[in-house]
């Protein structure tokens, strides 16, 4: 790696002063640059945390039948369920706190702190011994991908040229649906009890996951901290060698010279921002996105940690299927995840984003009401209800993806990953924590109509976001 791009460590001279100006034009260098395999290693190193994460929230998923066995942990549907909102309660307190340390003392510390912390409760969770051991873990899991939320969807919507941004980020987020495909696909292994003992097969799932992330920490030493962010605090020289060096890899692969940037910007360097400046724009100048970006959040949240964490369960008790074999529903419905973040994603960047935002939503909120009707009446088998969620989720998670990218797109450089963080915060809290918890209870009531109407609930808080 080039030198330059490592010298993006802030030196110990004194940063400018939020009373000194600056006059830049790292922005605009950095938006003209032709997309390289310095931006396939960003999208990589960092995206491939979602990865990680889908393979190991779909196992978690698909463990809930295993889990109730007397040989496993013996848990009930309702503690799988509040097994799930520790995890979401984690994420929320680590998105609150790691966004605040992102803002203060740059992308690059945070996400590999936050990557070995969720890497940690990802192996502590394979040790699980009871149900208070595995909610902790859990919650500790919770805890880094909260901060990794935060870290690496303002790295990368800073290090990816504007142009590309829209697409770039509905495909990294949409990232986590290819680890659920592995996921799902791993669980047909895992917990096969004819293959491998009930009470080993899960755990070697999280501890495999585990091992695997840590390759991710090597191939982050490669990624440089924020130019943007270096600037804004002030710390100019170490911001323009780092863009030097992006550059420098960027020329070499380019097919024709870099144009000269076009515009510069005159910033106030700014050490941190705190919460009540970012609730006071909230709900004060950008009030309207606002409200779109926490609906879209809440909605996306509400809908995702309702079936996910629950469809595993769903399927062995109102479908027989075997508890080994969850995992052949889950790899269909977890692609289609994946391919519509891919497929519709240029849209978001051509036809706009709230066309494309409130266009999926409703469509999909249609799609569910009538799933809802259909799994109440008892018209569903195992596979077409699953077809049925391929085409709601085909169309929700392009617009799930494109909540973090609207959080991001609504705030300044110096509070982006702390107003991410609070949008994903106050979004999970809202729709996350409570959905996990109450369908598991809705299923341990045994009523079809009871869990339709859990499905109606989750539909119409997409039309909310719909009409946002």
């Amino acid at each position: 790696m080039s030198s330059d791009v490592q010298s993006d460590k802030p030196s110990q001279a004194r940063p400018a002063t939020r009373s000194e100006k600056i006059y830049t034009y790292i922005p605009a260098r950095l938006d003209r640059l032709p997309l390289s395999r310095f931006h396939l290693l960003v999208v990589t190193a960092l995206g491939v945390t979602w990865i990680l994460d889908g393979l190991e929230v779909t196992i978690a998923g698909a463990i809930g039948p295993v889990l109730q066995n007397p040989q496993t942990l013996g848990l009930s549907a309702s503690q799988i369920g509040n097994t799930a909102s520790s995890y979401v309660i984690g994420a929320v307190i680590g998105a609150l706190l790691f966004g605040w340390l992102t803002d203060r003392f740059g992308r690059r510390f945070v996400f590999y702190t936050t990557l070995v912390i969720y890497l940690t409760g990802v192996l502590l969770t394979a040790a699980s011994w009871n149900f208070a051991s595995f909610a902790a873990f859990r919650a500790i899991t919770g805890l880094g991908i909260g901060g990794e939320y935060a870290a690496i969807n303002s790295a990368i919507d800073e290090l990816i040229p504007a142009r590309f941004r829209g697409r770039i980020d509905l495909i990294v987020n949409g990232s986590f649906w290819v680890g659920a495909v592995a996921g799902s696909g791993a669980s047909l292994l895992f917990l096969d009890p004819g293959l491998i003992a009930p009470n080993l097969g899960w755990r070697l799932g999280f501890a495999i996951g585990g091992l695997l992330g840590l390759g991710v920490l090597l191939m982050r030493r490669h990624i440089p901290e924020s130019p943007r962010w270096l600037v804004m605090h002030g710390y100019a020289r170490e911001a323009e060698a780092t863009v030097r060096g992006i550059e420098q890899r960027v020329a070499r692969g380019a097919w024709e010279s870099l144009q000269p940037p076009e515009h510069g910007l005159e910033i106030h360097p700014r050490k941190s921002v705190g919460f009540g400046l970012i609730f006071r724009t909230m709900f004060g100048r950008y009030r309207d996105r606002s409200v779109l970006a926490l609906t879209l959040m809440i909605a996306q949240s509400f809908l995702f940690n309702a079936v996910f964490f629950s469809y595993g369960l769903v399927l062995t008790r109102f479908h027989n299927v075997l508890e080994g074999r969850t995992g052949v529903y889950l790899v269909p419905l977890a692609a289609s995840n994946f391919f519509g973040p891919l497929l519709l994603g240029p849209l978001f960047d051509t036809v706009g984003r709230r066309t494309m935002i409130s266009g999926t939503c409703a469509v999909a909120a249609m799609l569910l009401i009538a799933t809802a009707v259909g799994f109440g009446s008892n018209a569903f088998s195992a596979w077409t209800q699953t077809v049925a969620w391929i085409l709601i989720f085909f169309l929700a998670s392009a617009a799930a993806s494109s909540a973090y990218l609207t959080a991001s797109e609504i705030f300044p450089l110096e509070a982006r990953a702390l107003a991410i963080a609070i949008f994903y915060a106050l979004g999970t809290a809202i729709g996350g924590t409570a959905a996990p918890s109450l369908f598991g209870y809705l299923i341990g009531t045994g009523s079809q109509w009871a869990l339709a109407g859990g499905y109606v609930l989750a539909a119409i808080l997409m039309l909310i976001a719909a009409l946002g």
